[in-house]
């Protein structure tokens, strides 16, 4: 208690708030009824609310008296999140204030939640969770920030820390604590390694803990472990028609290039399922002993505990997901609509915002679009539907920097429209239904249907569909199996998580710290090209000589670089020069 405190103490004295007052220009936007480029039912309508937000935008919550508050992906000097106000109730924002920063140290740039419970403005960054008390008469929060949870662990990884938030009825509040692990390997990600069995990052990690939602200072031995078996959750939220917890679970990566002898391309593209779960007191959902297959409807044992993508084994004791959406799509937010401004299809549904696949290659990437689950009696009456679409702006989606905008954030006002916040640009549109709510059924329902035929959402072919030629020379084919994932086919990366491969001395500059950089891997925070990236970088020591010299040699000649080639012989010698 001493350290909180401390961390308190410190936190009164540092706080402060950046003023940057502004009539926001919405580009493209002549008037709030101008329509945005995206697809939606009949009946409604989007404009721009706000556009070019530079930090960019994750996840938004919204006041009783309208104004929006939108997360900042980036954290800048002019704060960490955003206040945003309709003055003339025109449907386009008029002014817009950042403000906030975090008192503790801030690991990477996902932090995440955004949510309004009691008057305070609750959000996070990747470690800990805050409020801020909310005041009508003024748009920016006055006063000091107070940490509710802090995750005190030395995390020597970054991955899946991210801390979004729910509220029960009850005064609690529900944080995850993810899986800083792809599937409980050491060495991480590395081909043909089994688990660690038992996995010992359950003990405090991959899974949920409830805590109180107005107590000061708490850390996870305050909280009560809650459920087990959730590798990394983004988006969680209260359902208030069946008194539940739901959340959106991304499931694990690299059944391909891990695991060849079991797993294609094709299959490592769609599988393991994104999960939609249900979660009581005492669940386990199963990682990593366990992913569910959406294409077979069942949990399988998992290549690292002796699956082989058909065997059950010890999986049939965990629970399995409500709805099991395709592999990649990034489910990043989930809201419940309680609303009564959309048509009544809508009520209590729940709204997922997909961010979009990074890791399908050599198939298309997929999602980008937000979804919606109809839900009656406290359950899904039926299939996931695309509620919008056209964010990401091309079809098919080659590389993941193709796509212009990707959905991320959503946020209900009291009079039930809709808020969608994205990543790229930093623009939030407002969706409005314009129509007839009495007449709005299947037919509305089956214009949408036809989205799901696009190439970025459908299940791709396996021939058809494949981007990439398989009669590859040797650099290119080790790239593609360890590398195109997470750097793309065209090297460039996915923002924030994967760096690209063009134009960065990491590449094209000194040959030894390349080799020890595939031979050791890298994790935490590092800078390409003037943006942060927070991802993981798996070591590749089980490739030989040859292959790493290959492998090398093919990035730094490829993607605009012109540097040199790395031999066999060059990377021999560097291997014995190698310091972890």
């Amino acid at each position: 208690m001493m350290m909180i405190d401390r961390m308190m103490n410190l936190m009164l004295n540092k706080f402060r708030i950046f003023y940057l007052f502004l009539l926001v220009t919405i580009i493209g936007c002549e008037s709030p009824t101008t329509q945005s480029p995206l697809y939606l039912p009949q009946g409604f309508e989007a404009t721009v609310f706000v556009d070019n937000i530079t930090e960019t935008v994750r996840h938004m919550a919204v006041d009783k008296n309208g104004d929006l508050y939108a997360k900042f992906k980036r954290p800048s000097e002019a704060g960490v999140m955003a206040a945003i106000r309709d003055l003339n109730n025109d449907g386009v924002a008029d002014s817009l204030v950042k403000f906030g920063e975090y008192h503790l140290p801030q690991r990477g740039n996902y932090s995440t939640a955004a949510r309004i419970y009691k008057g305070h403005l609750y959000f996070s960054s990747q470690l800990t969770v805050y409020r801020i008390k909310v005041d009508e008469e003024n748009l920016v929060p006055i006063g000091a920030a107070e940490i509710i949870v802090h995750d005190d662990h030395a995390h020597g990884s970054h991955e899946h820390i991210g801390k979004p938030i729910a509220f029960d009825e009850e005064g609690h509040i529900f944080v995850p604590f993810g899986a800083p692990n792809n599937a409980c390997q050491l060495p991480k990600r590395t081909p043909l390694v089994p688990g660690q069995d038992p996995c010992p990052l359950l003990v405090d990690h991959g899974g949920i803990w409830r805590f109180d939602a107005e107590k000061i200072g708490q850390t996870q031995k305050d909280g009560e472990f809650y459920a087990s078996g959730l590798r990394s959750i983004v988006a969680l939220d209260w359902n208030t028609s069946d008194q539940s917890l739901y959340a959106v679970v991304h499931g694990r990566d690299d059944l391909h290039r891990l695991w060849p002898n079991h797993f294609s391309q094709w299959e490592s593209a769609l599988l393991p399922s994104e999960e939609f779960v249900k979660i009581e007191k005492g669940d386990h959902f199963g990682w990593p002993y366990c992913f569910y297959d959406q294409m077979q409807g069942k949990k399988v044992l998992a290549p690292e505990y002796g699956g082989d993508g058909t065997i059950i084994g010890r999986c049939a004791d965990y629970k399995d997901p409500v709805i099991g959406f395709p592999g990649h799509w990034a489910p990043n937010d989930l809201v419940f609509y309680t609303g009564d401004a959309f048509p009544y299809h809508y009520k209590n549904g729940a709204f997922i915002a997909f961010h979009g696949s990074t890791n399908r290659a050599p198939y298309p990437q997929s999602s980008y679009f937000i979804g919606f689950i109809p839900f009656e009696n406290g359950k899904p009456s039926g299939p996931y539907e695309v509620f919008a679409d056209g964010f990401a702006g091309v079809d098919p989606i080659v590389n993941t920097r193709d796509a212009e905008f990707r959905p991320m954030g959503i946020a209900f006002a009291p009079d039930g429209s809709m808020y969608i916040g994205e990543t790229e640009k930093g623009r939030i549109w407002k969706v409005q239904f314009k129509g007839d709510r009495e007449t709005f059924g299947k037919k509305e329902l089956a214009q949408m249907e036809e989205r799901k035929k696009m190439t970025h959402i459908r299940t791709p072919d396996i021939v058809k569909d494949r981007i990439e030629p398989e009669d590859l020379a040797i650099g290119q084919k080790i790239y593609n199996q360890y590398c195109m994932a997470c750097h793309q086919s065209n090297g460039m990366g996915a923002s924030g998580r994967f760096p690209p491969l063009n134009g960065t001395d990491w590449v094209t500059g000194d040959k030894e710290r390349l080799v020890h950089l595939i031979l050791n891997g890298m994790e935490g925070a590092i800078e390409v090209n003037g943006e942060i990236y927070d991802g993981v970088m798996p070591q590749h020591s089980f490739l030989n000589d040859d292959q790493v010299a290959d492998v090398l040699t093919y990035i730094r000649t490829h993607f605009d670089n012109k540097a040199g080639s790395i031999s066999a012989e060059e990377v021999e010698n560097y291997r014995k020069s190698n310091n972890k």
